[in-house]
């Protein structure tokens, strides 16, 4: 199975590159550390690449779509059906994703995932759908969960030869904050309304149907907090399970991987279940303003790269700060060093 045997190929990165790394840092033209998390993220690539410095290349983010039977609950302020239309916007560039990946120079893979609507081959999406979105809290068979982790291996396995320098995956998917704050109880046993935050912006009346639901789906489903699969089937959802699949992948293949905000992190703390070596890939964009988005960032021990008290999604997070990571990259690339530049280095 293309799961097992990708758990099986990942393993802890060698750092032994990373003093190398340091020494050009101390190297460039400016007071040693005066760039700050740059020069720790410049460094981070190194040790991923095992290259000094590192190699640019093409920046990509997948955007997974998946629909939520949760919505029944009426727990978003958005109907389903937004899911599908926003998927088209994607398709045709005029979501904040889209611009913001202009401007970043980062090329985005639209992938229905799971969208309860039938495209009738639009232009641009890629077609792995796994079925129709999850039943209603949530109840996917296991086949289908490892279904969707694998497909976002084999995404990542297909664009790995494609001069690949960061990855990123972001979600679209009414209703997955619930999946995502259902994960996150599970896996740590916090209480969901400790957890649950406003999503797309809903009232207290939706705030507390919404945490009434979570509540009910664990108690029904009872997902075991030891077997991260098993988590996902229950109260996950198709778009978290591809996301899992990408983050595998890319620590497999030793390729830097950006995550986004609350949904991603879910999909991540997953990951991290199956495989602890994946966090050493792993980059967090953003702190979200969705409120225990910082215990997922906790549990994964990752610091956030930005606050921008965004909370959209899509991608929206990764994007941005594949923009930052570049540019540290680019200052250990391109920067000359106190010799080549003739400059007289410190001398106390």
């Amino acid at each position: 199975m293309l799961l097992e045997e990708t758990l099986q190929k990942i393993r802890p990165l060698d750092r032994l590159i990373e003093p190398e790394a340091q020494r050009r840092l101390d190297s460039l033209t400016k007071p040693q550390g005066s760039l700050g998390k740059l020069e720790d993220l410049a460094r981070c690539i190194s040790v991923i690449q095992a290259k000094v410095p590192p190699r640019l290349g093409r920046k990509l983010l997948f955007v997974f779509a998946a629909d939520h039977g949760i919505t029944e609950e009426r727990v978003s302020a958005y109907p389903k059906k937004v899911t599908a239309q926003m998927t088209y916007n994607f398709l045709r560039g005029g979501a904040a994703i889209n611009v913001l990946a202009r401007h970043c120079g980062v090329d985005i893979e639209v992938v229905d995932i799971g969208v309860d609507y039938e495209f009738p081959s639009p232009r641009g999406l890629r077609d792995c759908k796994v079925r129709r979105g999850t039943n209603n809290f949530t109840r996917m068979r296991r086949e289908e969960t490892v279904q969707s982790i694998e497909t976002g291996i084999r995404l990542v396995e297909e664009v790995a030869s494609e001069n690949l320098f960061l990855l990123g995956a972001g979600d679209m998917g009414i209703g997955n904050t619930s999946s995502a704050a259902a994960v996150l109880c599970a896996l740590t046993g916090a209480l969901p309304r400790d957890v649950v935050g406003r999503g797309t912006g809903i009232d207290d009346a939706t705030w507390g149907r919404k945490v009434a639901s979570i509540e009910k789906g664990l108690d029904i489903n009872r997902p075991d907090p030891k077997d991260p699969l098993d988590v996902i089937a229950k109260v996950g959802g198709l778009e978290i399970g591809a996301m899992i699949g990408v983050i595998l992948g890319a620590a497999v293949l030793r390729i830097p991987m950006v995550l986004d905000g609350f949904i991603s992190g879910a999909a991540a703390i997953l990951a991290r279940r199956l495989c602890p070596s994946v966090t050493d890939v792993l980059f967090a964009s953003h702190l979200s303003a969705e409120k225990s988005h910082v215990l997922m960032l906790e549990d994964l021990k990752l610091a956030p790269l930005l606050d921008l008290e965004m909370r959209l999604g899509e991608g929206t997070g990764a994007c941005l700060a594949m923009g930052l990571i570049e540019a540290a990259v680019r200052i250990l690339r391109e920067m000359a060093t106190f010799e080549s530049a003739g400059v007289k280095q410190r001398i106390l």
